[in-house]
């Protein structure tokens, strides 16, 4: 018992704080040449001009005309449910420059349960949807999952650098990110960070003299998502598509996309921004994207010496 005991604490001993990081590896990885020719295969449930379109219509209508186990990745940024525009003065924007259709929702609850329903039929079994949701609504959101089948894997929060100025409350500076998977034993999950926390912090974007539908996500967000839950050349689903950004970022990284916008006013701007990007544009190998030993070197000088002594040599 006490030559274990001695082991244990000899194994204790030697663990370096940082270590894991210089050997850390995403899950899958492909370089640009691979990801291009996934992307480029025939979907064998669609025709070719029926994936990277945006469609101007109804998302419940449309999902129920999808294909069964279709889709490979959702991501859903839904109405707000708080009678929002995007044009008070309380947002510090220029209103002429928020397009008009933005189409609130009355009924919260059955909505989201109307739309959330439509999920699990068109997900694959490895898939994932990413459900955006304020503080407000996460209750109905997370009660439609529930009563939907499907099964929270992740709470995510995305922090970003400022809200809507309170006197009598803290002022909300985040937003709920659920993360859905249809089967949790077969679900799709890249680790591409060594260490990925469940809060994602990026600013809000600014786009000064820019036309916009209400509120912008970010792009990293939305890759973000894309990246840990998608493979090049699947198809990713968002139904309340917005300002695009999910198109954007889907088409620029390998990705296909498929959209529904309520607000046709929104079709010229999309198109626009779609058309302006080119496949892959945005793609890189996920190591490239890991910080290197050297990169490592300053905040793990234990860790750096020992990996390059295991790699037979010594730092300098």
């Amino acid at each position: 018992m006490l030559d274990m005991t001695k082991r244990a604490l000899s194994k204790k001993r030697h663990y370096i704080p940082g270590l894991a990081r210089f050997y850390f590896r995403p899950t899958f990885d492909w370089t640009p040449s691979q990801a291009e020719k996934m992307y480029n295969r025939k979907n064998s449930q669609f025709l070719d001009s029926e994936i990277d379109v945006v469609y101007y219509r109804d998302c419940i209508g449309g999902m129920k005309e999808l294909p069964d186990e279709s889709v490979d990745t959702i991501i859903a940024d839904p109405p707000f449910g708080l009678d929002f525009s995007g044009k008070e003065s309380l947002y510090n924007r220029d209103p002429f420059l928020v397009v008009e259709g933005y189409q609130e929702v009355s009924e919260y609850d059955k909505f989201t349960l109307e739309w959330v329903s439509q999920l699990s039929r068109i997900m694959k079994t490895e898939s994932t949807a990413y459900i955006f949701s304020g503080w407000t609504n996460l209750e109905s959101v997370l009660m439609a999952i529930r009563l939907s089948g499907l099964t929270v894997k992740n709470h995510l929060i995305w922090k970003y650098q400022f809200g809507v100025f309170t006197k009598k409350k803290f002022v909300t500076s985040h937003y709920h990110i659920v993360m859905v998977v249809k089967n949790e034993e077969d679900y799709f999950f890249n680790k591409v960070d060594h260490y990925p926390l469940d809060v994602f912090e990026y600013p809000r974007k600014y786009r000064p003299g820019r036309k916009k539908n209400g509120t912008v996500l970010p792009v990293e967000v939305v890759k973000r998502c894309i990246d840990f839950s998608s493979k090049p050349g699947d198809l990713v689903l968002d139904p309340f598509m917005g300002n695009g950004t999910t198109a954007i970022t889907a088409k620029g990284n390998f990705r296909h996309f498929l959209g529904f916008e309520i607000n046709e006013n929104m079709q010229e701007i999309i198109s626009e921004s779609i058309n302006a990007i080119m496949p892959g544009v945005d793609y890189t190998k996920y190591l490239s994207r890991c910080p290197s030993p050297e990169d490592l070197k300053e905040d793990y000088p234990r860790a750096y010496k020992e990996y390059k002594r295991r790699s037979g040599y010594l730092p300098d």
